[in-house]
């Protein structure tokens, strides 16, 4: 079984609900309520093998998606191109603010500081799966 991987409970986000309600609540009691094998198992009254099996067949179920679809992947280089962009934002500003002094230019930089924070709004509820 992998290791408790911040990844898993992202995936489990994103694709979670493709998963059979005894995968979703068994891998969820284990990613993110950090429940024991044997915990889950009193939690859910089925084995602890039977917990580990659903487990392991949801971990390849995530894996898999992920691997044909790319979602996080996609999602934490949109994330990462916002901040790029929000930092360049503000280093226009800056200069502006310091050897330009465009009036002109500071309202575009405050409408496109604008759009960025409505993306990056809208890329973290994306967060929570489709």
């Amino acid at each position: 079984m992998v290791g408790k991987d911040l990844d898993v409970c992202l995936l489990i986000d994103y694709y979670g609900k493709t998963l059979t309600q005894k995968q979703f609540d068994a891998i969820d009691l284990y990613y993110n309520e950090d429940l024991s094998l044997a915990e889950i198992a009193e939690h859910t009254g089925i084995t602890r093998q039977g917990v580990r099996d659903a487990i392991k067949h949801a971990e390849e179920t995530l894996f898999s998606l992920e691997n044909n679809l790319g979602y996080v992947k996609k999602s934490k280089n949109v994330r990462k191109s916002l901040e790029e962009l929000s930092g360049i934002t503000q280093r226009l500003h800056r200069l502006n603010s310091t050897a330009l002094f465009s009036q002109d230019i500071a309202s575009i930089l405050s409408d496109l500081q604008s759009v960025l924070n409505s993306l990056s709004e809208f890329s973290s509820e994306d967060d929570d799966g489709f």
